[in-house]
């Protein structure tokens, strides 16, 4: 089912959940007991994340099989083109259509940092946009973009950060997923500011619960994501080196922020779980036990 028309028929936000392949050999161990709790949630769609150049790309499909086919979820495939070229991209999602996918997320995918011999292919498409030119006419995906309400953080301006979401939606983009963050006010604007300049498709909610402070600060200067107020103090008044208490914490504030965005209307809650499942599940025992969900 498509995302678009699963967004139509439901009543209230939906419910998904970002997953990408292990990174170790430790990870997968714990995989699969983290798959079936949040499987166990009903989530209405998840989301396999895809490693530019290719680099996750066996890892993301098997990963997106075993949803698809064993867990029986709707997925959301990620798509990062960087640097592969029109047979490979086709290769992927030929593939994907062949396993029943309908949605995509077309992003760009960050350039690999660690590969020093790191080669784009010569006739790779460089950004989103070229991505959802080339891939619309081919293919009748569902098609999503990524979207960042603090502004990417290698954009000129937010203004010109929008300006380009604006150019994906034209292209095809039909619903947007947004990049975490901590203080809903800039969502809100950020949603303003879309609908002002003409883009009218569903705009989801990045979640980002707290896991750790060294994630947490890792990923903020990652993405540019602001760590505000109300998370420093919060943090630094718990007791020192108390990991149960900050994950309490970190599930606490987002259940209020989950909150204060349903109660806005917001179409959607995308969880970034980072393959973890405690913090998510409890905050969804706990928004539907308060009947916001």
């Amino acid at each position: 089912m498509k995302v678009m028309d699963i967004l139509t028929a439901k009543k209230g936000p939906t419910i998904s959940f970002e997953l990408f392949p292990p990174r170790s050999v430790k990870a997968a161990e714990k995989f699969d007991t983290t798959i079936d709790e949040l499987v166990a949630l009903e989530p209405d769609f998840m989301s396999v994340t895809f490693g530019a150049g290719g680099s996750t790309r066996d890892g993301s499909r098997q990963l997106i099989e075993k949803l698809k086919t064993h867990k029986n979820r709707e997925v959301i495939a990620y798509f990062a083109g960087y640097a592969l070229g029109p047979e490979d991209i086709t290769a992927v999602l030929d593939d994907y259509r062949a396993l029943g996918i309908e949605n995509i997320l077309v992003v760009r995918g960050d350039i690999p940092r660690d590969k020093e011999d790191f080669k784009s292919h010569p006739q790779s498409l460089p950004h989103a946009s070229d991505m959802l030119e080339f891939i619309r006419p081919r293919y009748g995906f569902c098609l999503g973009v990524a979207c960042y309400p603090e502004g990417h953080i290698e954009a000129e301006s937010r203004d010109k950060d929008i300006e380009f979401l604006k150019l994906k939606v034209d292209l095809g983009a039909q619903y947007t997923i947004s990049n975490y963050f901590y203080d809903n006010q800039y969502y809100f604007d950020f949603v303003d500011r879309c609908r002002n300049v003409g883009i009218e498709v569903p705009i989801l909610a990045g979640v980002m619960p707290i896991y750790s402070v060294k994630m947490m600060t890792m990923l903020a200067e990652l993405c540019g994501a602001t760590i505000p107020d109300p998370v420093r103090l919060g943090i630094e008044a718990l007791p020192e080196d108390d990991k149960n208490a900050l994950v309490d914490f970190g599930i606490e504030f987002a259940v209020r922020q989950c909150k204060d965005l349903i109660a806005a209307g917001v179409p959607g809650l995308h969880f970034y779980t980072m393959d973890r499942s405690i913090s998510t599940v409890k905050i969804i025992e706990r928004l539907r036990n308060d009947k916001v969900l």
